[in-house]
């Protein structure tokens, strides 16, 4: 019974050493992450740390979360793994050698194209969304360890009777025992193979870039009437008397949003000054923002910065442009950051002076007027869609993904239903 029990445990050992055991092990944490996006793209709701407009939503709600704006990436890459999954199941001892042979030449032709695109969404993230994605990065690095052990142990593995083998196969083999192992995938087979996935990669790189997407992530109808705002006491960029009133919800904080901003003077140009933006601070921050969980980032300073903003405005109306394109500016280098409250709070009195903010920072508008862009924030979720920027027009709200003017009027027009100028 004891003998029997070790010869068990023995033959499990040789059937899944350590390294096949983590290689599963990865494969199947890759294969549940790349579900649970692939379920919040079918079905919106939120997952954990992904609600209310955090850097997980703004990445999952751009562009770059797609194929040529159709094909959506997480489940592409939920299919590899399911792949590499089947495949690694075929490379045990007890497989034929011309099976172990292909299976690990798909391994190796997968694991370049889960590397070449793991890659390519880390440098999407870091230098073209400006924000970071926690369960895509999960999958990434999972992906890259996949990468390297299914490399390393391609090129160690080598031919050897299965135990399935005929006496004739066995004999032959052991006619060849003293001779050194057969190698299963020969190194230069193995690189080649892995430069293929590669190749992979890079053609999927192409269709994201070459092809234009969407220039909307997702839109839709409130089923609630929208809070009133009286548009001659709000911050307006344009006039507002003109006959079209676009709501933009934004936060200080959102890469997203400073990219729009630089925008709407154009937009209110092509329409001959009959469209103008009312600017509601929307915080992405549960410390006054309700529709926000506090999963992501309570503490956050994206209140404070708001109400700073429209402390501006209710002190030197004629200031608060210079503040909000201060705001959106690049401090230095190629890459927009978010302005700290501090340094905020020091250009705000820098340009009202200190007794007009302190007089407008006391005023009960600046947290009415805040509750009111939280309300509107509130009554254009859909399916857990929080994410921002996000333009309201009548019952109408999108959230806009422009690659400049052109892209921002045709939002207008056909998201929104904004009359033609």
């Amino acid at each position: 019974m004891i003998l029997a029990t070790d010869r068990d445990k023995t033959g499990f050992h040789k059937a899944w050493p350590w390294w096949r055991c983590v290689l599963t092990g990865l494969i199947l944490l890759a294969l549940i992450m790349t579900a649970i996006l692939s379920r919040h793209y079918l079905e919106g709701g939120s997952i954990a740390g992904c609600s209310g407009g955090s850097p997980c939503e703004q990445v999952l709600s751009s562009r770059w979360s797609m194929i040529a704006g159709v094909i959506p990436v997480s489940g592409l890459a939920m299919g590899v793994y399911l792949a590499m999954l089947v495949a690694g199941f075929c490379i045990g001892p007890a497989a034929e050698a011309p099976v172990r042979r292909l299976a690990w030449s798909v391994l190796l032709i997968l694991a370049g194209s889960v590397a070449g695109s793991a890659v390519w969404f880390i440098i999407v993230q870091k230098w073209i969304i400006g924000d970071f994605c926690f369960h895509c990065m999960i999958t990434h690095i999972t992906g890259l360890l996949l990468t390297a052990l299914i490399i390393w142990r391609a090129i160690k593995e080598s031919d050897h009777p299965s135990a399935n083998s005929s006496s004739k196969n066995q004999k032959r083999v052991s006619n060849r025992s003293s001779a050194a192992p057969e190698r299963l995938i020969r190194p230069m087979t193995a690189r080649v193979l892995t430069m293929g996935g590669l190749l992979l990669a890079g053609i999927m790189v192409i269709l994201q870039s070459g092809f234009s997407p969407s220039s909307v992530y997702h839109d839709g109808e409130s089923r609630g009437s929208m809070p009133v705002i009286d548009y001659h006491t709000a911050p307006v960029v344009g006039s507002p008397e003109a006959p079209y009133m676009v709501t933009l919800l934004y936060d200080y904080q959102c890469s997203h949003c400073q990219r729009i901003h630089f925008m709407l003077d154009e937009a209110i140009r092509r329409y001959s000054g009959k469209l103008a933006f009312v600017l509601c601070p929307t915080p992405l921050s549960s410390e006054c923002n309700t529709y926000v969980r506090r999963e992501v980032d309570a503490a956050n300073p994206s209140c404070e910065l708001a109400k700073i903003g429209l402390t501006v405005w209710k002190a030197r109306p004629e200031r608060f442009p210079a503040f909000e394109n201060w705001m959106f500016s690049y401090e230095s280098g190629n890459n927009w950051h978010p302005r700290s409250p501090e340094a905020a709070r020091a250009k705000a009195i820098e340009l009202v002076g200190q007794s007009d903010f302190d007089a407008a920072w006391a005023d009960p508008w600046i947290e009415t007027y805040l509750e009111t862009s939280v309300q509107v924030f509130g009554q254009t979720i859909q399916n857990g869609m929080g994410a921002i920027p996000k333009l309201v027009f009548g019952s109408y709200w999108a959230i806009p993904e422009p690659r400049d003017a052109d892209d921002l009027v045709y939002i207008l027009q056909h998201s929104l239903g904004v009359p033609e100028p």
